[in-house]
């Protein structure tokens, strides 16, 4: 436990919403903005036995704030809330922190920690790992860039949502960790995709097959979580496509300014352009099977038809 601070949580997205209900769960004064008043206004309802209450403005949210936390979509949101009209930068007080948790460039971290030094502010790049469960459950994984004084100070916050937490570096670190850690996973999770689709077109009992590999090398955090749901056929949860493409994009921005090969990630986000273009763009990142069964069913009837067409001419 830490002593109660008054603390600012801007954008309650599905992460954002139960990050900021543990810190206020945790004691602490929490003043919260979304730009769609009405959920707001839902975090307020609740959290109504804890000291919380709602702003119409960054600006306003963060007026006697010492730390302030964002969760936002993409780097214009980012832009938005700390640079913008009525953002957040302007009106915190000189010596509080902003904490980022949005998945952002890093160029827009090295960016924003200039512009808040400048004004006499802390700031870290915080992106996180775990989804909407890990929010949920107060396990999130947290890869820090910034500096290390800043870090100790907000570490005890982070230990209300987190079950892991860093600082991997100076400004900007944070986000390159984040670019890993989306390259690492959609790697796994086409090859897990592919995995298991190859057990079902051979005829195992793809369950049982999982049962046992998940046991040796082959183990992962995706075969544990999304395994079931995959050979299920069900994809209308977790962590959208939309949202990976968008952070493998900053991956592969960041690798083509820096000359790096990633042909596995370039790959694996055209397979999720695909899933976009049929409409699935909603769906949870594991929704690569759907795009694996169409194909093969695909192949199978160009197969069937051939054969026909074979037939045909024989006669």
């Amino acid at each position: 436990m830490t002593a109660a601070q008054n603390v600012a949580f801007l954008c309650l997205g599905v992460m954002g919403f139960p990050m900021a209900g543990h810190l206020a769960r945790a004691g602490h004064r929490v003043r919260v903005y979304n730009r769609t008043a009405a959920k707001a206004e839902a975090f307020c309802r609740a959290y109504a036995d804890q000291d919380v209450d709602r702003a119409a403005t960054p600006a306003d949210a963060v007026r006697e704030a010492e730390l302030v936390f964002a969760c936002t979509g993409a780097d214009p949101d980012l832009q938005a809330i700390t640079l913008g009209d009525r953002g957040a930068f302007a009106a915190m007080s000189p010596g509080s922190l902003f904490v980022d948790h949005t998945t952002a460039s890093a160029s827009l971290a090295l960016s924003l920690h200039a512009a808040a030094a400048e004004r006499g502010l802390g700031f870290l790049d915080a992106p996180v790992s775990g989804g909407q469960i890990g929010a949920e459950q107060g396990v999130l994984t947290i890869m820090v860039g910034g500096s290390e004084h800043d870090y100790r100070r907000v570490a005890p916050l982070l230990d209300c949502y987190a079950r892991k937490h860093a600082r991997i570096g100076p400004p900007g670190h944070g986000q390159y960790a984040k670019m890993v850690n989306q390259i690492c996973i959609a790697g796994l999770v086409e090859a897990l995709a592919e995995g298991l689709h190859f057990a079902e077109r051979v005829g195992l009992d793809a369950a049982a097959v999982v049962d046992v590999i998940s046991q040796g090398a082959a183990a992962s955090w995706q075969m544990q979580n999304r395994a079931e749901s995959m050979l299920a056929g069900r994809f209308d949860f977790g962590f959208a496509v939309d949202w990976m493409r968008k952070d493998l994009g900053i991956s592969l921005a960041e690798a083509e300014r820096r000359r790096i090969p990633l042909p596995l990630t370039e790959a694996v986000d055209t397979r999720y352009a695909e899933v976009q273009r049929r409409g699935g763009g909603r769906l949870d990142s594991s929704s690569l099977m759907l795009v694996l069964r169409e194909e093969s069913r695909a192949r199978c009837a160009m197969d069937v038809a051939g054969l026909d067409s074979a037939d045909r001419k024989k006669k």
